[in-house]
């Protein structure tokens, strides 16, 4: 069993090696590479087979947590929620509430140790989210409260302060874990490629939404999104590019009659009436028609 201090270098050198495999936690990691991180030259996996709950036997606590991918339609096994706290949840493991996975969990409380989330995007890709720190359990909903800082703690009900901390914890909650896992699964569905150009650098593009996060439409879900490189998608929040809902690109009208170099020409100018370069394989994926046609409109009226 290893020391505490042994324990804690463990998990800092596994993040560090997750941070240069996915661009600093931006981009997805296969679960055939999260198979081959080392430890002072021992082979340690950060991911198990069929099981959500990752305790190597030199460890005392949990080090992974796993949340499967799961297509349109189906219940995942483990069922993550935000709590009214905005705290996210971790769903104990099925039927086995006092078994050694869930006690995993618990000793990484107890010893205030950061855990690594794994958050599936696609069969056999995930989106890896750290540090998480397991800050409460709740086993009457047979689930653990995760927050991103160790110093957390859930808000006690009736506190004046306790919708301000909500409020943070919900944005906190969206960078953290909504906004990586929506990248993932978008740029996954466009192969890495922007829809407008097909520019394929993972550090030059971005997962935009059709309607943005803090309209009630604004689903985190793949048909609400593009995969845009970073000109493009600027172009798109500024109402200066559009998408229709037939996938065809706009320019709006006192844009196109500017005179500018050539990137200006060529990148922005020349797109327009051209159909969109790059869409997802699965027609599931491909944007939504009345999500673009709401997106349309405000581009026609700007």
């Amino acid at each position: 069993m290893m020391s505490l201090d042994d324990e804690l270098a463990l998990r800092r050198e596994a993040m560090a090696w997750l941070a240069l495999r996915t661009n600093d936690g931006s981009d997805a990691i296969s679960r055939d590479e999260l198979t081959r991180f080392t430890f002072r030259g021992e082979r340690l996996t950060l991911i198990d087979q069929g099981r959500g709950i990752r305790k190597p036997r030199e460890c005392r606590a949990a080090l992974t947590i796993m949340t499967v991918f799961t297509p349109s339609g189906r219940r995942r096994p483990y069922e993550d929620v935000l709590g009214a706290d905005g705290f996210p949840r971790y769903k104990m493991r099925a039927g086995a509430r006092s078994s050694a996975d869930n006690h995993a969990v618990l000793t990484a409380m107890e010893l205030q140790v950061p855990v690594i989330w794994l958050m599936g995007v696609a069969p056999s890709w995930f989106q890896p989210v750290y540090p998480v720190y397991v800050i409460g359990a709740e086993p009457e909903l047979d689930q653990f409260a995760l927050a991103y800082d160790a110093a957390q703690t859930l808000p006690l009900a009736g506190s004046p302060m306790e919708e301000v901390i909500r409020h943070y914890v919900v944005r906190e909650t969206r960078q953290r874990l909504h906004q990586p896992v929506f990248r993932s699964m978008v740029m996954r569905a466009y192969d890495t490629q922007c829809a407008v150009c097909s520019l394929g650098h993972s550090q030059l593009l971005d997962a935009a939404h059709i309607v943005e996060d803090s309209h009630e439409a604004g689903i985190a879900a793949v048909r609400n999104g593009l995969a845009l490189c970073k000109i493009h998608h600027a172009a798109y929040d500024a109402g200066i590019l559009g998408i229709s809902p037939d996938l065809v690109v706009g320019i709006r009208y006192d844009i196109l009659a500017e005179v500018d170099g050539p990137l200006f020409e060529h990148g922005i100018k020349a797109l327009h009436g051209r159909p969109l370069m790059v869409l997802p394989r699965r027609r599931k994926d491909r944007p939504a028609a009345e999500l673009l046609d709401w997106r349309y409109e405000r581009f026609l009226s700007a």
